[in-house]
């Protein structure tokens, strides 16, 4: 491993707290001799919005996969609830109830609300030996979701093309809900959406988290951090640059995190 990144304030090797739902613990992943992530330590604290930022190629969306199951770590350990985890796929990850919201969404346009946020996951019943969706149950259940996490009014009967930006990231946010996650991870949620959609989807991440619910957002906007995220983790070249309440730190020193690796 490179040892001239020394310049990094190293306010992230901590004891995990007890409140933690998550620990990273001197995490590394190397893609042949590229260093991804080094020695990352963080700590997620059960019911918390933490941000994660960085530069392009600062290892965000590594250390994101790592947790959604895409990638294996190189080295370190992760621990969810205490109990050390090493997830071989997104579904090991799900199984423990960590869902990931990607920005591309991956919906279907031409197919209603209720069969998005289901695919794969319909409520099913049984006629002799053969199951069968249940509709009645996969509509009733799309409702459900709706109303009570995302406090919104979107008919799960309508195709998904005749909604906005912002209702298309509902969308997409309550397709993980129907796994019932302990964590949900929101990747760029609100990039290119309008001003009156980034109030839709951050209202409803306020929703996810008086609902119990552990976010996890990487973004590049400094004005959605400061506006949702209790806390913020810097990456910077691979590595925490700093942990940092939101209302501890400034946009500025925030940017200067990003590009130095250190506060301004």
């Amino acid at each position: 491993m490179s040892s001239e990144r020394t310049n990094i304030t190293d306010t992230n090797d901590q004891l995990p707290e007890t409140n933690s739902i998550i620990s990273i613990e001197h995490v590394e992943k190397l893609f042949g001799r590229i260093v991804a992530l080094e020695d990352v330590n963080l700590t997620v604290r059960e019911n918390e919005i933490l941000a994660l930022i960085g530069d392009n190629g600062a290892g965000k969306s590594t250390l994101m996969n790592i947790l959604c199951g895409v990638h294996k770590p190189t080295a370190g350990t992760i621990n969810l609830r205490g109990e050390s985890v090493e997830f071989e796929s997104p579904e090991e990850a799900r199984n423990r109830g960590i869902e990931t919201v990607y920005q591309d969404l991956a919906l279907m346009d031409d197919l209603d609300v209720a069969t998005n946020i289901f695919m794969g996951n319909f409520p099913s019943r049984k006629f002799g030996p053969v199951n069968s969706i249940n509709w009645d149950k996969t509509y009733s259940r799309a409702k459900n979701i709706i109303e009570t996490h995302l406090k919104r009014d979107i008919n799960p009967r309508a195709e998904v093309e005749f909604h906005s930006g912002g209702e298309r990231q509902l969308v997409a946010i309550a397709r993980a809900l129907a796994f019932d996650p302990d964590i949900v991870i929101l990747d760029e949620p609100t990039s290119a959406l309008s001003v009156d959609a980034t109030e839709l989807v951050q209202d409803t991440v306020r929703n996810l988290q008086e609902n119990g619910k552990t976010i996890i957002i990487v973004s590049h906007s400094l004005d959605e951090i400061f506006e949702l995220a209790d806390r913020v983790g810097v990456l910077y070249q691979g590595r925490i640059a700093e942990v940092a309440d939101t209302d501890s730190v400034t946009k500025d020193e925030l940017s200067s995190l990003m590009v130095t690796g250190q506060r301004s």
